[in-house]
């Protein structure tokens, strides 16, 4: 009877180790099904179109207004050095002191800018100069020289003239490099 028990024991011994790799083998395929069809769930929530999309039909489309969309969104500003410069005496010497800070329509103005600076710089002075402190005392009289600074700065960056019809204006064309004109400090001494 040991001998019977023996044969027994070495089969049950034999089929625990094919029962182990088989347990470990349905855990793998288990585990690479999950991954499968959770990657390609996500693929398909990740691929799947917007009910904005089947309106439209066009999702290019949709992507470049996307993107004009996220340019209006975030505006794009560039500071320029300070000015201080005399202004045209109307009784004593007066000065202005101001830093300005340009509103651009994209980046590239920005580049444009940066390269133009000198010109630019002198430009803004020249408005500046030909300013009295009676000018920069009322709201309407500093949004005008905004206006004039943005259209001075438009022509140089385009090489156009400088239409003064455009400085009563006090907002720029939808397509002019730079958009306004702010002034982060304004001091007239």
């Amino acid at each position: 009877m040991a001998d019977a028990k023996k044969p027994e024991a070495a089969a049950e011994g034999a089929e625990v180790v094919p029962k182990k790799k088989s347990k470990l083998l349905l855990i793998i395929i288990i585990g690479v099904l999950v991954l499968v069809l959770g990657g390609g769930g996500l693929a398909f929530m990740l691929m799947k179109k917007s009910p904005a999309d089947d309106e439209e039909g066009d999702v290019p489309a949709k992507s470049a207004k996307a993107k004009k969309k996220e340019a209006e969104a975030v505006p794009i500003f560039l500071k320029l050095e300070p000015f201080v410069v005399k202004l045209q005496s109307e009784q004593q010497e007066s000065y202005v002191q101001t830093l300005p800070e340009l509103k651009l329509h994209d980046a590239a103005a920005g580049d444009r800018i940066k390269v133009l600076m000198p010109e630019i710089r002198h430009k803004v002075l020249m408005i500046l100069a030909g300013k009295k402190p009676s000018d920069l005392s009322t709201p309407e009289g500093l949004q005008l020289l905004a206006n004039q600074i943005r259209v001075s700065i438009n022509a140089t960056l385009t090489g156009e003239r400088v239409n003064p019809a455009l400085e009563k204006q006090d907002s720029a064309e939808p397509g002019a490099p730079v958009q306004a004109v702010f002034f982060s400090s304004l001091i007239v001494q």
